[in-house]
């Protein structure tokens, strides 16, 4: 069997039954590999920062290290107290299988594109370390089930059920609405990534696709789908973008200075944005669950008067719900400045007294879910799917 028929195969599986364990410890990942795992999941390691996020958001005390530093304050104290330990994977990784026996994890999550070199990475790093590795493909749609099902394999299923209502709101709701756009009239978006701003990405890669779910046209399709390209000013010239996207703040900057950029419609309509990207990216960077709240960004960039979101208190809900950061609105302030997001008339939550007490989400210390208050959006339904069931 093919690789590509074999990961279609597996992949069909994880979105339909779950990634259902052929017997009581078996778990079958993205890739169509079998894996055995503990009979308890309490510390986890990630294979990269894609995998990162979503062991923070799902069961941020079973993380066992970051893969990065992170700015001072862009994390709640005790979770920045959480050792930088490196990444296993990416192009420059700095974590070795000797990282993984001193850490001691029970479960290594990856999450990306399925590759057999990515296949035959984890094969080599659970045989070098005895810790089974599980793969995730990480495409945008995916999200949800993807949510759900780590949920459980981390034992936390309420949370990852209530992250999962989230995830598919953001993404059905949205995109739903915004695909009807006809093409003639959605904007030429350029994506400005890299230390220059002349890094991008081609459709179908992750650091596209919250771009192509909003609804915008990526103004380097020409050049085909992959994964990052580099272009010439004379390229963006050619394209002539109605909107920019900066990932950097220092190339945000550059791109509304720098004579190179002048003559470009985005540049002279001062329609240049920067990506929020603290503690993790709008956009990219990773591309991982953190894109959800770039939905809600990028569709009021790209169709201003089309929606009645109010993003600022969207954004404040998300951070609390998902990161377990309470934004206070001088932060927002300084988020929205930049950002393009729009000024609000609705009262912020940091500004309202709590209604009651928070009421702990099993399974998550320190996670609360807060009755009496508008969420980030609704929780999810009742599971209908087969559940992951680990051995007693």
């Amino acid at each position: 069997m093919s690789l590509r028929l074999r990961t279609a195969l597996a992949a069909a599986l994880f979105l339909a039954f779950g990634a259902l364990p052929a017997v009581a410890a078996e778990f079958t990942d993205s890739a169509g590999r079998i894996v055995v795992l503990p009979e308890r999941v309490n510390r986890v390691m990630a294979a990269g920062p894609t995998a990162e996020v979503l062991i923070y958001v799902l069961a941020p005390d079973k993380l066992v290290g970051w893969t990065r530093p992170f700015q001072r304050g862009a994390l709640p104290a005790r979770y920045a107290r959480i050792p930088v330990v490196g990444q296993l994977t990416g192009q420059f990784p700095t974590a070795t299988p000797a990282t993984v026996s001193r850490l001691h994890p029970d479960l290594i999550i990856d999450c990306g594109v399925i590759t057999p070199e990515r296949m035959a990475f984890a094969d080599q790093i659970s045989q070098a370390t005895g810790v089974p590795y599980i793969m995730l493909d990480n495409d945008f749609d995916r999200t949800p089930s993807m949510l759900r099902i780590v949920g459980r394999v981390l034992g936390v299923a309420n949370r990852g059920d209530d992250l999962a209502g989230s995830a598919e709101h953001a993404i059905n709701a949205l995109r739903g609405r915004l695909l009807i756009q006809p093409a003639t009239e959605r904007p030429l978006v350029y994506y400005a990534r890299g230390r220059t701003g002349l890094e991008t990405g081609l459709p179908g890669s992750g650091a596209a696709a919250s771009i192509e779910a909003a609804g915008a046209l990526n103004v380097a399709a020409p050049l085909g789908a992959g994964d990052r390209v580099r272009v010439t000013p004379q390229q963006l010239r050619d394209w002539n973008p109605n909107l920019i996207i900066a990932q950097d703040r220092s190339v945000y900057q550059s791109i509304l200075r720098d004579p190179v950029w002048r003559n470009v419609a985005a540049v002279r309509n001062k329609k240049v944005f920067l990506e929020p990207s603290e503690p993790f990216g709008w956009i990219d960077q990773p591309s991982g669950v953190n894109r959800l709240i770039g939905l809600y960004w990028l569709s009021q960039l790209f169709y201003p008067g089309d929606s009645q979101d109010d993003l600022r208190s969207l954004m404040q809900d998300f951070y609390d719900k998902f990161y377990g950061i309470k934004l206070s609105d001088a932060q927002i302030e300084a988020i929205a400045k930049t950002a393009g997001i729009p000024p609000s008339d609705t009262p912020h939550l940091a500004a309202l007294p709590p209604i009651e007490a928070p009421v702990p989400i099993p399974g998550v210390p320190g996670a609360v879910n807060e009755p009496g208050r508008r969420g980030f959006v609704p929780s999810a339904p009742p599971m209908t799917t087969p559940s992951y069931n680990m051995p007693k």
